[in-house]
């Protein structure tokens, strides 16, 4: 009897196992803060051809990174062109002043930082609101049990892996623990919420990103500045 119980078990724990590889999913979003500005347009074209999901716009403002990179022309200009979804990821002060804007711009998915919002959920509910995806995004010293009340009326969470503001940073170490919590707690909620990571994201260390239980990998130079970006796009979904 005690036998049947323990494989039955086994059983059940293999669905789940099968359940969770099954719904979590492989996504490249190639940031194209790190694309050839005097040839933009080439780039965007590689984007499209490649296997690669979305188009990750990283939005600065110099105030809540110390750093500037472009803004809504440019978003529009991205939009006429690019042929999956753009997700804008905003590091700027009072995100909601532009949320509007974004989504006028082209944007289908909107990130905006935890600690540029005093209002979270009014934030979320705002863009839930304009009829785009809504996500919030960590910076490397903030614990994800902090979300845990929002976590339900959000479509995904962004960890960033990196101090933001510049590309090229070296990858925290720490972010894996990260990964491995949130998905616990989305879990536990019966959630569909996505997690997605943004910060030295690369090759050698995407299969861990993704073992660890990220849904979306943002990846700058590690696609921009390789010899062959479509097959760098290739190798870090398979």
């Amino acid at each position: 009897m005690t036998k049947k119980i323990l494989n039955f078990k086994n059983y059940f724990l293999s669905l789940q196992i099968i359940k969770i590889i099954l719904t979590m999913q492989k996504l490249i979003a190639p940031s194209l803060l790190s694309a050839d500005f005097l040839h933009l347009s080439r780039d965007i074209d590689m984007v499209n051809k490649s296997q690669a999901d979305w188009f990750h716009c990283d939005i600065m403002d110099g105030v809540f990174v110390p750093n500037i990179s472009y803004g809504i022309p440019l978003v529009q200009a991205i939009k006429k062109e690019a042929l999956k979804p753009l997700d804008v990821h905003l590091m700027i002060v009072e995100p909601d002043r532009y949320f509007e804007k974004f989504r006028d711009a082209g944007a289908d998915i909107i990130t905006f930082h935890y600690e540029a919002s005093a209002h979270i959920h009014r934030s979320v509910q705002m863009l839930k609101s304009l009829g785009v995806k809504a996500g919030v995004v960590l910076n490397p010293h903030t614990s994800v049990e902090l979300l845990e009340d929002i976590l339900g009326d959000v479509d995904l969470i962004l960890l960033m892996s990196v101090n933001p503001g510049f590309g090229g940073q070296k990858f925290i170490e720490r972010t894996y623990t990260k990964i491995k919590k949130l998905r616990h707690m989305i879990e536990i909620q019966g959630l569909k919420t996505m997690i997605e990571v943004d910060g030295g994201v690369n090759v050698e260390n995407a299969p861990k990103l993704f073992n660890a239980g990220a849904d979306v990998l943002v990846a700058g130079n590690a696609v921009f500045k390789s010899e062959d970006p479509m097959k760098t796009i290739e190798l870090m979904k398979s």
